[in-house]
């Protein structure tokens, strides 16, 4: 899958300054003036980098960084800017954003920042597909299949978990087998690395 650098800017210039830069790190690059149109395009999960206008008339940069967040989006943005605004700067680090940047840019610092965060977004394009793996799994675990897991997870025996659940040894042993088929797993340890992945709480004491 190509690695690929988004930039969103109402401003045609920048948009071709920093295409050329870019593509010349060998990175793909696609350019949007309406953002609108970005977040209506955007195909997720891929490798990508968003370098982000904080300030465009249709729809801002703060305003776009807001829809990826409520879809669940997790995309590394840099932001771009002309106006140096410290407030807004802090506003787009606390809602996620990876960096600020200030036009008139500095070339060599966003080739950095493009290699340093597109090996994030490898990660984090991993890990949702993880994830959306391990969910289809767990669509298939019954109520009483997670109830087993639950307990699994948190230690108890056979004779707990059945003792809990009024059931019999031979059931919970049957559930056991079941729920390590359907969540294709053959030890114990990735099962419980699959179910602490899913739900992080039940490692809590």
């Amino acid at each position: 899958m190509h690695e690929t650098v988004f930039i969103v800017d109402d401003d045609e210039a920048v948009r071709d300054s920093l295409q050329w830069l870019i593509e010349t790190e060998g990175y793909q690059v696609k350019t949007f003036e309406d953002p609108e149109l970005f977040l209506e395009q955007l195909q997720w999960p891929q490798p990508c980098v968003l370098l982000l206008d904080i300030r465009m008339p249709k729809l801002s940069g703060l305003e776009v960084q807001k829809t990826l967040n409520e879809r669940g989006i997790p995309i590394p943005i840099v932001f771009i800017t002309g106006h140096g605004d410290v407030t807004l700067a802090v506003e787009t680090m606390k809602n996620g954003a990876v960096d600020f940047l200030e036009k008139p840019f500095n070339e060599v610092k966003i080739k950095e920042l493009i290699h340093q965060h597109m090996r994030l977004a490898h990660d984090l394009a991993q890990a949702y597909k993880l994830d959306e793996q391990i969910n289809k799994l767990y669509s298939k675990l019954t109520t009483r299949e997670l109830q087993v897991l639950e307990r699994i997870v948190s230690g108890r025996l056979n004779k707990q978990i059945a003792d809990d659940l009024n059931i019999s040894i031979k059931t919970v042993e049957a559930h056991r087998a079941n729920i390590m088929d359907k969540l294709q797993v053959t030890t114990v340890a990735d099962l419980l690395k699959i179910a602490l992945r899913k739900s992080p709480e039940l490692a809590q004491p």
